[in-house]
């Protein structure tokens, strides 16, 4: 089985901008990108295709799918919660500091920590590998995608930052044997 992660492509959103599960626009560019992924995918028979169900992931999706697309919630990126859609810098919860010192397990004002984030992941992954597909297409967050490939190389969630993150737009492909 083959499983394609697609990160969803550049997001109308200032530099230092906390948007998580928030629903951001595209950039200006999305027309190009979208053909850049289109080309990427064109002549692949997928037979299943699933999205975040986030705007930013599921107009990626449908713009190359169309209606054969399905939502799965655990797709979502990490939800920060009280600070989506604040500046970083500008963050003052309390909180905050624990956080950037162990983000893997301190959770955000309402919203998750690295290792829930891993647990739905996790549940959704393991359902994925059990399908009786060929080629899956999966389009997502840039954090699921580091997830998944923590994952699936065995990479302790503290490390995996060491691991190149995926480019908006950017097409991993997973091998899985059956």
């Amino acid at each position: 089985m083959e499983i394609y992660l697609i990160r969803h492509t550049k997001v109308k959103v200032e530099t230092g901008i906390c948007y998580g599960q928030k629903d951001v626009d595209l950039a200006e560019s999305y027309p190009e990108e979208l053909e850049t992924v289109k080309q990427r995918l064109k002549g692949i028979n997928f037979d299943f295709i699933i999205s975040s169900p986030l705007s930013r992931a599921k107009k990626l999706a449908t713009d190359i799918f169309s209606d054969k697309v399905d939502v799965d919630q655990r797709l979502m990126e990490l939800n920060f919660g009280d600070w989506e859609g604040k500046v970083w810098d500008e963050i003052k919860d309390p909180l905050f500091p624990a956080w950037m010192e162990d983000f893997v397990n301190k959770k955000c004002s309402n919203g998750e920590s690295f290792v829930m984030l891993r647990d739905r992941v996790l549940e959704f992954w393991k359902e994925i590998k059990l399908k009786d597909c060929e080629k899956i297409a999966i389009f997502t967050h840039g954090g699921v995608i580091r997830t998944i490939n923590a994952i699936e190389k065995n990479i302790k969630l503290e490390d995996s930052f060491n691991e190149p993150a995926a480019d908006f737009g950017e097409v991993t492909v997973i091998s899985i044997e059956k």
